[in-house]
């Protein structure tokens, strides 16, 4: 690393990911019976490559429902939550000068949409709880509201984002755009942000979180959400933004390589339609968590991802379950880029 902050790709090495577990006091409670192998598929997957990190309130009864696994592989934190949207409450790793550092943004349920008082706590939680490293600082990022699902970093200085979801009431409106660049730049080490200004997902809570959209595979590629089909309602949105991309450029002036993933079947649950995404996948330790919604597209978006990471496996997990809630598998999880979550746990 530079002698800079930068917030490290996803595909940098990964010492944990972290996963908030839903209960009977999350929303979860009608259908958890469905939630909950999706959950243990997602632990079961990541326990193959690195640590696995579980926030929890009762541990007994998540290892009951995890089964025959390999527990050494697996960290519990007991503690009371609101929900499971763990992209959006966990902490945010950066390196500065080289040494991690995780930031605790504020979590206010994506601009106050619902309650998150008891999420907000986890990060500093794991922390007094010595889940962190020995010298890993633990940052208090108040008053700014960020969720890990608005950004994404090619690891190298630039950001990808959405005007929609940073620019949000209830969230940082306080701040012009300008203002909002400055403090990105500066907390985050960003040398270019690009603001994506179109792209939205029916069904989704978050204001277009980038990463339900479109995501960095690498320093030159972008995998994104393509619409082709006119009668849609997402085509005029997805269109403008696939023109976006395609105009946007790298640091040195060269277009991206873009990887087109295909819209999500249409899936409705109690009369509306739900974000069904490709692009919410999880990088992990030389493998890619792909959503799936018993489709014939996922194998196609499995094929299509494989373009952008022809040197991992490409997983793919059953997130129907997820998307009953309004979110999917990259964010009920928050990876932790190695050094930063204690191997001593």
């Amino acid at each position: 690393m530079e002698n800079k902050i930068i917030l490290p790709a996803e595909w940098y090495p990964q010492s944990a990911v972290q996963l908030t577990w839903p209960h009977e006091e999350t929303d979860w409670a009608p259908i958890l019976d469905e939630v909950i192998p999706c959950f243990v598929s997602i632990a079961k997957e990541v326990i193959k490559h690195e640590k696995l990190l579980i926030v929890c309130p009762d541990e007994q009864e998540v290892r009951r429902q995890l089964g025959d696994v390999d527990d050494s592989r697996i960290i519990f934190r007991e503690m009371a939550t609101n929900d499971t949207w763990a992209r959006d409450h966990g902490g945010i790793t950066v390196f500065d000068q080289g040494e991690p550092v995780v930031y605790d943004f504020v979590f206010n349920g994506w601009g106050m949409k619902f309650a998150a008082n008891l999420d907000n706590l986890v990060t500093r939680n794991l922390s007094v709880q010595g889940t962190f490293a020995g010298g890993v600082q633990v940052i208090n990022m108040q008053p700014f509201v960020l969720e890990g699902g608005s950004i994404e970093s090619d690891g190298k200085g630039t950001l990808l984002t959405t005007v929609e979801c940073l620019s949000s009431q209830n969230r940082n409106e306080y701040l012009q755009k300008e203002e909002l660049e400055a403090y990105l730049k500066d907390v985050f080490g960003f040398e270019r942000i690009l603001w994506l200004e179109n792209g939205y997902l029916a069904g989704d809570d978050t204001d277009s979180h980038i990463d339900t959209l479109a995501r960095f595979c690498s320093e030159d590629t972008i995998a994104y959400v393509q619409c082709k089909d006119e009668s849609d309602e997402h085509f005029e949105e997805l269109q403008a933004m696939e023109q976006e991309l395609q105009a946007f450029r790298q640091a040195d002036g060269k277009p991206y390589r873009l990887i087109a993933l295909p819209m999500a079947d249409p899936v409705e649950w109690e009369g509306e339609r739900l974000p069904a995404t490709y692009a919410n996948f999880l990088i992990i330790n030389g493998a890619v968590l792909l959503p799936y919604y018993k489709s014939p597209k996922d194998e196609l978006a499995k094929k299509a991802l494989q373009q952008a990471f022809p040197e991992c496996e490409i997983i793919g997990i059953n997130c129907l379950p997820l998307i009953k809630q309004h979110g999917s598998l990259h964010c009920v999880t928050m990876q932790y880029p190695e050094g930063v979550v204690s191997i001593d746990n």
